[in-house]
């Protein structure tokens, strides 16, 4: 059915849906109802607005319910069944639900990686119009430095080359102001925890990676061992023969390469202090050369 309004009274009543049908679903829930849902993009608005009314919101998560991954027919009638299956027997594997500041410090995270990655885009695609129209290499250690500008005004370049890489820095600067807004808001975040300064005591750890850590795991004591909170971090790869693969199960959060580069900094740190550490694998040994075989002598005829 169409509407007769306007485009933006109209637009406003499609965004205002989905919520005013949480909340007809939610007044008709009884104190002692209990509520499974799949882990999706709005789960967290979703289960925070029916917690208020249910005895227990359980988001379940759809990698370990292989009754509804492995089913043949699949639709929303059915798989809503089965949850609810599930969780009346109490078999229905749950994800932690984070609390609303650590589900805040998590966007903060993945918007400044967004930033990160934005930037990183404008710089290569401004190193490609230098590569294709023949710019040698910038003797300035930073392109997009002062002295780096400086010598890129000086290069010859088309015209609709040139303006493309004005447009270009003009994006960079926005973007490196925006880092420098969002970098302000976690530095204060990470004065106020005592879990993030704690995790910058270990050697390569900054501001940015326990952040991140601390934002992925939220509550460090969910987890009864060091073993499974490393699993969830993905920083246990499995070893198969000699070629190391990285965890399946690794929080997509921290798959980010400033993990990865905290624990080879942790390992360089370790070495320089004269740290000796033997690895879980030893290498393989070389192969060893083969005899060429002997021929047997045959006699002359």
């Amino acid at each position: 059915m169409r509407s007769q309004r306007t485009g933006s009274s109209a637009t406003s009543a499609r965004s205002a849906r989905p919520r005013r049908r949480c909340g007809l679903f939610a007044d008709s829930l009884a104190p002692s109802d209990e509520v499974a849902i799949e882990a999706t993009a709005n789960t967290h608005a979703i289960a925070r607005l029916l917690e208020r009314h249910v005895a227990r919101v359980v988001v379940s998560n759809p990698q370990k319910t292989r009754a509804i991954a492995e089913a043949r027919v699949k639709t929303d009638k059915v798989d809503a069944e089965v949850l609810a299956q599930l969780l009346a027997a109490d078999y229905l594997p749950a994800v932690w639900l984070p609390d609303d500041e650590t589900h805040a410090l998590r966007r903060q995270v993945a918007r400044r990686a967004h930033i990160v990655r934005q930037r990183t885009r404008l710089k290569n695609q401004v190193q490609s119009i230098l590569h294709r129209n023949l710019v040698p290499r910038c003797p300035a250690a930073d392109l997009f430095g002062r002295k780096g500008r400086t010598w890129l005004c000086e290069q010859e370049l088309p015209d609709d080359e040139r303006r493309t890489v004005e447009a270009l820095l003009r994006q960079l600067d926005f973007h490196g102001e925006e880092l420098r807004i969002v970098d302000a808001e976690l530095g204060r975040v990470a004065l106020r925890s005592d879990e993030v300064k704690r995790l910058m005591t270990i050697p390569g750890v900054d501001a940015t990676v326990a952040l991140s850590i601390a934002a992925a795991v939220g509550d460090f004591s969910r987890f009864s061992s060091p073993q499974k909170l490393v699993s969830y971090l993905g920083l246990n790869p499995r070893v198969l023969g000699f070629a190391p693969a990285h965890s399946d199960r690794a929080n997509s959060g921290l798959r980010a390469p400033t993990v990865t580069d905290c624990m080879v900094e942790i390992e360089r740190t370790d070495s320089s202090l004269g740290s000796r550490r033997r690895s879980p694998v030893a290498p393989p040994s070389p192969p060893r050369a083969r005899r060429p075989r002997r021929r047997p002598a045959t006699s002359a005829p």
